[in-house]
């Protein structure tokens, strides 16, 4: 079993320049063939550009390289696109899910709060950057409720794949927002998805974090240091995260 680290969406800071990260995104092998957890934008998204992605260009330097598309990067560790058979979403974001349609007959698995608020009226901030089409070709969607089971002590969702993986509710910067914490032999991979900052780094006022991310940095940290064990990832993590973790084995 593995677990390859994929950047699948560079930005580079305006301000400041120093900050350059990628959009983390996770290929499990398991015993039920390979799980994607998040994809980055899609290939469509670099032909025909959603809006969300033109204001990211504003924001922030936008390399836009098809080649960090997940589905490219599947290609050249080797398997076939159809090899991804589940695709596992922390939110339903563009940066976080665009590539869906590059895996049309992956089955989507995702909280069912996320999944409402992805099809439901933009009431929210958060809701703008969906782009509905990243569903037009109709995925089979598994969504999730909570059935009252815990996860080292958190509100958590197993999920079928073997190794162990939880779905972990982490609401705040989207209305379902997930963690996902995969089994690593004898201990776990917790990726928290957008819930905290890079790294769960203090690189912003932290009044701007929680408005951006959501409630959960401060409780993370404590969770993080009450269980050293753990791997912790984030949603966007530094390039150079990259270029040192290229995978981990189970």
């Amino acid at each position: 079993m593995k677990i390859n680290f994929l950047n699948c969406f560079t930005c580079i800071a305006r301000i400041p320049s120093t900050w350059h990260t990628g959009t983390l995104c996770l290929l499990v092998k398991t015993e039920q063939g390979l799980v994607l957890i998040d994809t980055g934008p899609g290939l469509e998204d670099y032909i025909h550009r959603p809006g969300i992605l033109r204001l990211f260009q504003v924001i922030t330097k936008v390399p836009l390289r098809s080649e960090e598309t997940a589905v490219r990067q599947v290609i050249r560790l080797g398997y076939k696109p159809e090899d991804v058979q589940n695709v596992v979403l922390s939110h339903m974001h563009f940066d976080h899910c665009g590539g869906l349609p590059d895996f049309p007959w992956a089955s989507v698995h995702v909280h069912q709060r996320e999944y409402k608020a992805f099809l439901g009226w933009p009431w929210h901030l958060t809701q703008m950057a969906y782009v509905h089409r990243h569903i037009a070709h109709n995925p089979k969607v598994v969504s999730y409720t909570d059935r009252g089971e815990t996860w080292l002590g958190l509100p958590a969702i197993q999920l079928p794949f073997q190794p162990e993986m939880w779905l972990v509710p982490l609401f705040g910067h989207t209305h379902g927002h997930c963690g996902v914490a995969i089994r690593t032999g004898n201990t776990w991979h917790f990726h928290v998805a957008d819930a905290g900052p890079v790294a769960l780094e203090d690189y912003a006022p932290r009044w701007l974090i929680r408005f951006v991310l959501g409630p959960h940095t401060d409780n993370l940290r404590v969770f993080a240091a009450a269980h050293p064990q753990l791997r912790i990832t984030t949603g966007h993590m530094w390039l150079d995260f990259f270029d040192t973790n290229k995978a981990v084995s189970m």
